[in-house]
């Protein structure tokens, strides 16, 4: 049995309306963080499908796991396939992404938020350091007034998985 993630630094919140900056309508910042927060429910789920519909298939990714800039979806699955599988290293337990900082500029959608990655106890049942991710997300809202995420920076600030100290 895993034990509950840790809980999220204290005044963190999940709320898309807490951080929306002005020029950010209550229903459009809900909108353009339902985008992430649903891209991660997808990643969790291990639905890549799922999680490509949140993205332009042209989006570019400075990936926390990789060093080039990706560019569109041929160069994510490529970087995706290189992943470790599963069973080799630390095993995810869950995550968790909060304090969003929204604006939005006519159908243009800058995002700033942090990601909490948290890790299953080692073999040995010992606690796992979560890992922390400040992350830049830039969406467009398209025709059909779908939010699409167009670029996504992801900056590991804490790096996880390592036996608690």
């Amino acid at each position: 049995m895993n034990p509950p993630p840790a809980p999220r630094p204290a005044g963190a919140t999940t709320d898309a309306t807490a951080f929306a900056r002005p020029g950010a309508s209550d229903p459009q910042t809900r909108a353009v963080w339902s985008v992430i927060t649903g891209m991660y429910a997808a990643y969790t789920r291990q639905d890549r499908s799922a999680i490509d519909a949140c993205l332009d298939p042209d989006a570019t990714i400075w990936d926390s796991a990789a060093a080039p800039l990706l560019c569109g979806k041929a160069d994510l699955d490529r970087i995706r396939d290189e992943r470790p599988a599963a069973g080799e290293g630390p095993r995810e337990a869950g995550l968790e992404a909060y304090d969003p900082v929204i604006d939005v500029f006519g159908d243009l959608a800058l995002l700033r938020y942090w990601l909490r990655v948290d890790f299953a106890p080692d073999d040995s049942g010992s606690p796992l350091t979560p890992e922390i991710v400040r992350n830049t997300a830039a969406l467009r809202r398209y025709e059909d007034q779908v939010w699409r995420i167009v670029h996504l920076h992801e900056d590991v600030r804490q790096a996880g998985g390592e036996p608690v100290r």
